[in-house]
């Protein structure tokens, strides 16, 4: 099973812009990728596109509120594992991790698990929200990265419109 560190993502994400993504996004709310294909909801207008060599669907950076959102989907039967070791396999290199809460949240007629938990990576503090989604042998994972604080309450405004306007597309066959 091939998915991303969360922790390498971030580094990676503060340093690299305008790489090739595994998709593209149409009329800035409609993800079309190579497995999936899905809406988002609206990304502030202070958020800037930011893009990792395949390694993420979308991801934006606001530097004011130094927080980053990213959407990542992968599909594969053998994903059908618990929602709580999706969870858990995105926070690999984190430490001191502290989990706040984590509660199954209804998402596009699913269970997502919505886990919000503090962590180091290298030393340094951050404050996150992940969501993670599993829906048709796909995972759809949410994360929302800040310093902990207030920089995190004001980005989970944002953070919170992207995800209410999720829903998957079927693929056309």
């Amino acid at each position: 099973m091939r998915r991303r560190r969360l922790g390498a993502w971030l580094i990676l994400s503060l340093t690299t812009v305008g790489c090739a993504t595994t998709g593209r996004l149409e009329g800035g709310s409609i993800f079309r990728g190579h497995e999936t294909s899905y809406h988002i909801g609206e990304v502030g207008p202070d958020w800037r596109r930011i893009t990792v060599d395949k390694e993420n669907d979308l991801a934006w950076n606001n530097p004011s509120k130094e927080a980053i959102m990213q959407v990542d989907s992968k599909c594969n039967p053998a994903f059908d594992i618990p929602l709580k070791s999706l969870t858990a396999h995105l926070l690999f290199g984190f430490t001191e991790r502290n989990i706040i809460s984590q509660e199954l949240v209804p998402m596009d007629g699913r269970e997502a698990l919505k886990t919000h938990v503090e962590a180091k990576l290298d030393g340094v503090p951050r404050q996150m929200l992940l969501l993670v989604l599993k829906k048709n042998n796909c995972v759809y994972d949410f994360a929302l990265i800040t310093p902990p604080g207030p920089y995190f309450d004001d980005a989970m405004i944002d953070f919170d419109s992207l995800l209410a306007g999720f829903y998957t597309i079927a693929r056309e066959r």
